[in-house]
């Protein structure tokens, strides 16, 4: 489906873009990747990875300009929408920035999107968007419900929207394990409560996830990936087993278990082999068999939580997965 395709990437900059292009670079050869991003020191790096290939266009510009978006979506056939205003604190600081970016940015690519006849696209979620208590959160659940209802909004154009949720990406850009590596040297590593618990997923496993979204989906799907869930305090242990661990309290608007799936959804939810699928209770899309495909429906009351999750990850794992990425921990 996209090889030989126009692709481009909001947030291109960011931790998904840099795993997200070269992978899909090498699998689908696609005509074009369009980098669309407003930070121009961090294209001008990221332009420093891949001298010479002529596939890559790098677009400055903000999702909040519908106008810059118009013009980046021309010829495009694909979009992966993975800008956001996504750290917590700076969100419940900044809400007026937050909506903006997360919700009305969102809104502007959809009629984008539109618009301009773009075939397919699929926005990146967190699990933070599941029964939300942040305003990082909150607005991310607004920008679902935009994307999934998008499919409606579209009315005869051919544009699909659908949306790939996750958790904490090992190793990304202001996530714990590279603030862990960042201080192990002074001995002690804080811990907001030794019971918290986070899913593990790789930027390679999220790639993955945008690729079958683009593959199977009809719109208005939420794909959520089948990962295992590890305690912090765990974490901390492999990285930094020397280190002493001080609970210092959970800050505000941060979950104690991360959550990805809530009880409220579970009648619209089916079961695959490696993920979930929310299907949209509207226009009764949850009842539509190209949508079910082969999924099962899971049980009454299901939750899909950090904490109650059937697979967890060892600290052996995690240390193979140090050992293997530990020149990449934090970079992008």
């Amino acid at each position: 489906m996209l090889s030989n395709s126009t692709i481009l990437v909001t947030g291109g900059t960011g931790s998904f873009g840099h795993k997200f292009i070269p992978m899909t670079l090498a699998k689908y050869n696609p005509k074009k990747i369009i980098i669309f991003s407003r930070d121009e020191m961090k294209q001008w790096e990221m332009a420093k990875m891949f001298p010479n290939d002529d596939r890559l266009r790098f677009f400055i510009g903000d999702v909040r300009d519908k106008d810059r978006l118009y013009r980046a979506l021309d010829g495009v056939d694909y979009v992966v929408h993975a800008a956001a205003t996504k750290i917590v604190p700076t969100a419940e600081y900044n809400p007026f920035e937050c909506v903006k970016t997360n919700i009305h940015g969102a809104m502007n690519v959809i009629d984008a999107a539109i618009d301009k006849g773009v075939r397919g696209v699929v926005a990146l979620s967190t699990d933070k968007a599941s029964s939300p208590i942040n305003l990082y959160g909150a607005t991310k659940l607004a920008s679902d419900k935009l994307f999934v209802a998008g499919n409606s909004y579209a009315g005869g154009h051919k544009t699909k929207f659908s949306v790939v949720r996750y958790g904490n990406v090992m190793g990304s850009r202001g996530s714990v394990i590279p603030f862990f590596m960042s201080i192990r040297d002074k001995g002690v590593l804080p811990i907001t409560d030794a019971r918290m618990t986070r899913f593990m997923i790789s930027l390679e496993q999220g790639v993955e996830l945008v690729w079958h979204a683009f593959e199977d989906m009809v719109g208005g799907e939420i794909y959520v990936k089948k990962i295992p869930s590890m305690k912090v305090t765990d974490v901390a242990m492999v990285v930094a087993p020397e280190a002493e661990q001080e609970v210092v309290g959970i800050r505000p608007g941060e979950k104690l278990h991360e959550q990805m799936i809530g009880f409220e959804d579970a009648p619209y939810t089916y079961e695959y082999p490696e993920h979930f699928k929310i299907l949209p209770a509207i226009n009764n899309w949850d009842k539509d068999s190209d949508r079910i495909k082969d999924g099962k429906r899971v049980p009454e009351g299901f939750i899909y939580s950090s904490d109650s999750n059937h697979e967890w990850m060892t600290g052996e794992q995690l240390q193979q997965w140090l050992n293997t990425n530990y020149e990449q921990i934090g970079k992008i």
